[in-house]
């Protein structure tokens, strides 16, 4: 597999630190708001990374943190009159929720940055005693001209760097250059704070990730990955800081992915043109959201609108319709005469199988390019769908069953939403179906209309009756 490294400016061949095993950390959320589109575009796109590795034989240790300390946790705290706790394991609580919608597998490790404050001061504190980090008058900062790699991942000229800094410090805070980033702020009225040997404060935001993803990764680990709008200034200083106080490459690949505009313009919550995941899945569904995320290259920029997400709604609905009529043909499977085991039909089937696959993994490992690889899932759809018209190969659909609910797993669709069948409706469709084979063709005539008017669609299938949600 490659993958985009931005350090390096290139595709890459991704290969492990260590044998058979990845080791991953992502950034997560700041927890003071239900999250937006923007914001899950990146947990899909890398939860799909760890799925495919995993499905390649790899072991992936997933590493992904929650902020919950931070200049937008402690305003929202406070307007509404919560501690830092409450709003955080509120917002972390209804994160989950919106994420096992989208169905983001867990990662192996949450790290909450308020448990973690003392690896961070022991970090400053490695800073500190090597002259790199300063204390001035309002915390901790880090000397960016002592660390001569700074701007490596951005690619900024130093000259530059001015420019692209927010222009917030005063000549009060004593910093000694412009470019220097706060490791440790000093307590301020109305804020938490911890006990640290610089003054009581809390951490900076570059420093919390350093710190969480060392302790449970390691100081160097094999992916960091993330929005582009991290590169500078986030992940910029966390590889600073990190490597200056361990002396080694922090992480062997970079990989960002690419904004969500509305009307070609990034989706931010400052911009107040977001999109709420809650809000877009009480419309249309979790699912459409995560194959609207995929259907477009991780690095390219996706233009959010209402017949996009429509369109993926459709386009998941014809996947989970053939992924439920194959499995309910196959349950069902019947050799008649005119529906004998086909060795041709086994060969074709056979192939379809190989030639998806090979289709779906070339794309894949090609920097995870997933809207190709979800052409091969439409291709084999496409065929599935024609065989199902006559079948005649428990054995073919069994295997290409197998193909299709592999692939779709490691892209992470789920049929199982929401289209569960009542009991109540499985038992009078059983009663039609008695009543059919006793040819009491009234009651069975009364039962459809029954089950039909209830908000279900039935179809008689020689491997018997199928009912569905009708959509």
């Amino acid at each position: 597999m490659i993958i985009y490294n931005t350090m390096a400016r290139k595709k890459m061949e991704l290969v492990p630190l260590e044998e058979n095993l990845f080791r991953i950390y992502a950034c997560g959320p700041t927890v003071y708001n239900y999250f937006h589109l923007g914001n899950a575009r990146p947990l899909v796109n890398f939860d799909t990374l760890r799925r495919y590795l995993k499905y390649k034989g790899y072991k992936v240790k997933f590493v992904q943190n929650f902020t919950d300390i931070d200049d937008k946790v402690i305003n929202r705290a406070n307007a509404e009159n919560k501690s830092i706790r409450e709003l955080s394991d509120f917002y972390i609580q209804e994160y989950f929720k919106d994420a096992d919608g989208l169905n983001v597998q867990r990662a192996d490790v949450h790290p909450r940055a308020t448990d973690n404050i003392p690896e961070m001061l022991e970090l400053i504190g490695k800073l500190v005693e090597k002259d790199i980090a300063y204390v001035a008058n309002d915390g901790v900062y880090f000397a960016v001209d002592k660390f001569p790699a700074y701007l490596k991942l951005s690619g900024f000229n130093k000259e530059d760097l001015w420019e692209n800094v927010r222009k917030e410090e005063n000549v009060e805070s004593g910093k000694k250059s412009s470019s220097d980033f706060v490791l440790w702020k000093f307590n301020k009225p109305g804020e938490p704070s911890w006990e640290s040997p610089w003054g009581d404060g809390r951490p900076g935001w570059h420093l919390e990730c350093s710190a969480m993803s060392q302790k449970y990764l390691g100081e160097t680990f094999d992916i960091h990955c993330g929005g582009k709008d991290l590169i500078f200034p986030h992940h910029e200083n966390e590889i600073a800081q990190s490597e200056a106080a361990s002396g080694k490459e922090f992480a062997r690949y970079w990989m960002h992915n690419g904004f969500i505009t509305v009307d070609n313009e990034k989706m931010s919550k400052s911009q107040n043109n977001f999109f709420l995941i809650r809000e877009i899945a009480n419309e249309y569904g979790y699912m459409p959201i995560r194959l609207f995320l995929l259907n477009s290259h991780y690095r390219s920029p996706i233009n959010y609108s209402i017949d996009m997400i429509q369109s993926s709604k459709s386009a998941y609905e014809r996947i989970k319709n053939c992924y439920k009529n194959l499995k309910y043909t196959l349950d069902n499977f019947k050799v008649t005469e005119e529906n004998s085991e086909s060795l041709e039909e086994f060969n074709h089937l056979q192939k379809l199988y190989q030639e998806t696959k090979e289709h779906f993994e070339r794309a894949m490992d090609d920097d995870l390019n997933t809207a190709d690889a979800l052409g091969a899932i439409f291709e084999l759809v496409k065929e599935i769908n024609i065989v199902l018209e006559n079948p005649k190969s428990s054995e073919g659909l069994a295997l290409i069953f197998s193909c299709l609910e592999e692939l779709t797993n490691v892209i992470g669709l789920s049929f199982d939403e929401e289209n569960d069948i009542p009991e109540e409706i499985l038992e009078l469709v059983e009663k039609r179906t008695q009543a059919k084979a006793e040819k009491n063709y009234q009651l069975a005539d009364e039962l459809r209309d029954e089950i039909v008017s209830s908000g279900y669609k039935l179809t008689d299938t020689a491997q018997g009756t199928k009912v569905e949600v009708d959509a």
